[in-house]
């Protein structure tokens, strides 16, 4: 039997065997005992053979800025779709990755912070949410599945409940999961249950650490798998690999029409931001050029990632994301460096997809959110759309196809971690984080309802760089819709009801 066949056979035994999930450790491969590969029909064998396998690449606080520094996504645009209306449910790591996880909105997730009573891992946790996700989907329907970085907020490597062994979430075949791993170096890894700790020479950089196994697991799966590849870079302090520390000298942070000015008619919480200081400006550049080099460590991996493809023979049998939690800002709108706001440096991000069924050298602006990457990966698989989910399937964008009834914006939710000295996301500086506010994004313009009563409306087609509130000129009818608009989608549940709260704002 060729090695294409016994990963096609591979493929209809998992869809044939399903296993349950723990809550404790990644789930058991399904036995093939009773199972006879001739006795499949062509039909079936070559269903199996058309579903995809997956590879997901998130990163952290990845800005749109800084994809020109980095050649093999910038080819991987080229052979594939890029979304230039993707948004995020929140700027901010752990809201956006638990829409992401459930192709949910965070008012249906209940995540709404990274730490607290409403949001990070231990709240994930305790509510059942890890029941169902993209990764318990995709395992039921047969797909080897492997985690690789970081997770969500809280989550440790060491985590553990009732004594038990460290805790690998349910869904995950392979589990290879960081903590508070941000400088990449002196770090621990869950590898299946154990804990691992690297130290700090160059080997030991975690962006290639993780690039190693995921190239590993594409090595030796021979059934449609899905792997989700989450690193930690160009998170500050925005550690480089070694190798890459001294690229792009001289490079300093850019200086759009944005930076350091304040928008006119700005809300209330950023109308008397004082100016960067020189301090802060030095900073901002400093900053800059080290997330350039940082990124350097993740564009290597895609290449490696894509290249591995190609030598298992898989390359045309997979579809290859690359995306981030949230952007990030670096002095725009006299903003030192942060996200959690609703301009675009921070919910705008990148969303990139090429492969198996995807059109090549394709720009989308359909408006897409992360609640759509779940209903997209069962698609994708030949599953059902998981009824919870908010999202709708991206597949027919993906062909070059426009759905019928398609969204027209995208839902932000943020909540203020701010204000309370008590708060675990507390942040004595303020000043630099917006009070909790309902947004709404489309292709043209952005509306933002603060908890204060101001608001927020830019008309992104004349002006770009969300340089001008124009919310005080809106008739109060225009007002009203959006108003309505904003209360009928912070209350949706399900793909339908978000769909069309989201499908009739002119």
């Amino acid at each position: 039997m060729s090695s294409r066949s016994r990963r096609v056979a591979s493929a209809v035994v998992s869809l044939l065997a399903l296993t349950a999930c723990t809550t404790t450790d990644a789930a058991p491969a399904p036995s093939s005992s009773s199972f006879s590969p001739s006795s499949l029909s062509p039909e079936a064998i070559e269903s199996a053979a058309a579903r995809p396998n997956i590879v997901l690449v998130l990163t952290d606080d990845l800005s749109k800025n800084l994809v020109q520094y980095m050649p093999n996504v910038l080819k991987l645009q080229k052979e594939g779709t890029t979304f230039t209306n993707y948004t995020v449910t929140d700027s901010l790591c752990c809201p956006s990755r638990a829409s992401l996880f459930k192709g949910q909105f965070p008012h249906n997730t209940g995540i709404f912070k990274n730490h607290g009573s409403d949001g990070g891992f231990k709240l994930f946790h305790s509510r059942g949410l890890e029941s169902s996700t993209f990764a318990t989907d995709l395992q039921a329907a047969g797909y080897r599945t492997g985690f690789f970085g970081k997770y969500l907020n809280e989550y440790l490597p060491a985590t553990s409940f009732a004594g038990g062994r460290p805790y690998v979430p349910p869904g995950w075949d392979e589990w290879v999961a960081g903590g508070n791993a941000y400088d990449n170096f002196g770090y621990a890894l869950n590898e299946n249950g154990t804990v691992k700790k690297y130290g700090r020479k160059p080997a030991d950089y975690l962006t290639d650490v993780l690039s190693a196994k995921a190239a590993d697991f594409i090595t030796t799966s021979t059934s449609p798998f899905m792997l989700e590849i989450s690193t930690y870079a160009p998170h500050a302090p925005y550690t480089p690999a070694p190798r890459d520390a001294k690229l792009f000298p001289g490079l300093k942070a850019p200086k759009g029409p944005s930076y350091d000015t304040v928008p006119k008619n700005a809300p209330a919480w950023l109308a008397t931001h004082p100016k960067l200081t020189a301090a802060q400006k030095s900073g901002n550049d400093t900053d800059f050029r080290k997330r350039a080099q940082s990124v350097q460590s993740v564009d290597r991996m895609i290449g490696r990632l894509r290249d591995t493809l190609t030598k298992t023979g898989v390359a045309d049998r997979t579809v290859v994301i690359f995306t981030a939690d949230n952007g990030y800002h670096l002095g725009e709108y006299s903003l030192p460096y942060g996200k959690q706001t609703a301009f675009d440096t921070d919910v705008n991000v990148p969303l990139v997809v090429a492969g198996h069924g995807v059109r090549a050298g394709q720009t989308v602006e359909a408006v897409v959110e992360n609640t759509d990457l779940r209903p997209t990966f069962a698609d994708l698989a030949g599953a059902e759309p998981p009824a919870e989910a908010d999202g709708s399937s991206i597949r027919p964008l993906l062909a070059g196809e426009t759905p019928a009834r398609w969204r027209r914006a995208a839902l932000i939710e943020h909540r203020d971690p701010a204000t309370d000295p008590a708060d675990p996301d507390y942040e004595r500086d303020s000043i630099n984080i917006p009070p909790t506010y309902d947004a709404l994004r489309t292709a043209d313009f952005t509306w933002v309802q603060y908890v204060d009563g101001t608001r927020e409306f830019y008309d992104r087609r004349t002006d770009p760089h969300q340089m001008r509130n124009l919310a005080g000129t809106l008739p109060p009818a225009r007002v009203a819709e959006l108003e309505a608009a904003v209360a009928a989608m912070t209350k949706c549940a399900g793909a339908e009801a978000c769909r069309s709260a989201a499908s009739r704002i002119s």
